[in-house]
Parts: structure tokens; sequence; C-alpha cells
């Protein structure tokens, strides 16, 4: 079990594997009002910074859930070098489904919503694992301003411009779906920089360490286009926030 080897390869130098800085999920959790020992779940937790800084930030415990094996590894080793590796757990396996034998403060997803179907089934997933009075964290993207033509989301690696929604019309679906939206924190294009372009060097690296590996074609390809085709489209027209939610 794991992710497609293109994430691992790209995103093998980050820590935070959405359009965060440190300086925003520091923001979220100052935001959250976290107290020591608030118990967190977090599906599809990467290299498991967002549980790390909050442990030793804000003293909180609890376990993430990622299918690549590379990120939970990083994970572990994070959790060990700030010292807190008897407050938080890393699970390699498939978030999908993943439900907490102990009820939570916190259920978090945060840039993964596929392994809920989506939005709705994401949150309805999170819910199951959540004590009453409990917040639902959601990391989605949405448009920054509507795509002119469907080239241009898919510009964006969307499928279609019906993928992601303008920010009231997110926050409007996250009410119907009967929860308030108390908090939440959105990306910038500076943020954005460092999530895409910190992938330009690590590939450059990669590829004068592995010229001969059968995916160096691939990386090539990529670092060649990323570029030129995430300033012309996913900077501009996509944002990309997390929304703290709690049941009506």
């Amino acid at each position: 079990m794991d992710i497609p080897r293109i994430f691992n390869i790209t995103e093998s130098a980050h820590r935070i594997h959405n359009p965060f800085t440190p300086e925003k999920l520091a923001t979220l959790g100052a935001a959250l009002r976290l107290e020591s020992g608030t118990r967190v779940l977090d599906l599809g937790s990467g290299s498991g910074e967002m549980l790390c800084t909050w442990a030793r930030d804000h003293g909180v415990i609890g376990t993430g859930v990622d299918m690549s094996q590379s990120f939970t590894e990083q994970a572990i080793l994070r959790a060990e070098t700030l010292g807190v590796a008897d407050q938080v757990r890393f699970v390699h396996g498939d978030a999908a489904g993943y439900v907490s034998d102990e009820k939570v403060s916190v259920a978090a997803c945060v840039g993964a919503t596929w392994i809920g179907g989506g939005v709705a089934g994401t949150i309805a997933l999170l819910a199951r694992s959540l004590r009453p009075g409990g917040i639902i964290l959601i990391g989605e993207p949405y448009w920054r301003q509507p795509p002119p033509t469907e080239d241009v989301a898919k510009g964006c690696l969307a499928n279609s411009i019906s993928d992601f929604l303008m920010l009231p019309e997110l926050l409007a679906l996250l009410g119907h779906l009967g929860y308030d939206v108390v908090e939440m924190v959105l990306a910038d294009q500076d943020s954005w920089d460092r999530y895409e372009a910190a992938k330009w060097l690590t590939m450059r690296r990669w590829l004068e360490a592995n010229p001969d590996d059968e995916f160096a074609t691939e990386i090539r390809s990529a670092l060649s286009s990323e570029p030129v085709r995430y300033a012309t489209y996913t900077r501009e027209y996509l944002g990309w926030g997390v929304f703290a939610l709690m049941e009506r």
C-alpha cells in the first residue's frame, strides 16, 4: 500500500504536503484554542507535521494515518526529533474508512477528501470518530476566481470547473451539511509557492542522483513543464484552506 511514486519523489523533502507554511499551521493550531491533552485524529497525515508541532506547542495527543510508507516513516522520525513520540503515533494504512477506537476532540482530513469520496463523505467519516462537541477539520481547494474555460480548470489539475466551488459556495455547502464553520485559515500565493516550487529543486536533485532510473523521464518532463503550468494556472485560479466545523 502506497501513494503513486511521483508524490513520494516530488514531495520527499516536504514536511507539509499542502499549500500551508509552518506559520499558517501554527496559526490554525492557535485559532482552535487547543488545550493540553486534546485528542486528535489526522487522516492523510503525510509527514506528521501538524500532529507533531501541535503536540510540541499545545500538548495534544493523537494518531495519524497515511498510506505513504515514506511519509509515515518521516512522521515517526519527526516525532522523535521534536520529543513528542510519547504523545503521537503514526500508522501506515488506508485512511479511507478509518475510525478511531477512542473518540477524539479534533478529527481532521487536511487535503485528502478523496478518502471519503468528497467533502460530504469525508465529513461523515470523520464524524464517526468525533466526541460530542468536537471539531472537524477539512482541507479543501476552491476557486479564487472562476476559470474562464474548462482548459484552464484542467491546467489547475482539476477534471473540470465543477470539481471545486468558489469560497462562498464552499462555506454554504458546509452549512447545508449541518455544520457551523467556526474557523478557517486560507493559503495564499506565497504558501502555494512554498508547496509547489519546493518540488522543483527536489526533482532536480533526484534527477542528478538517479539519471538511469526508469522514472527519470517522467520526472524530467514534470520539472520542465511544472513551473510554467503552476504560474499560469494554479497560482492564479486555485485557492485552498482548512475549515473548522462543529455540528449544529
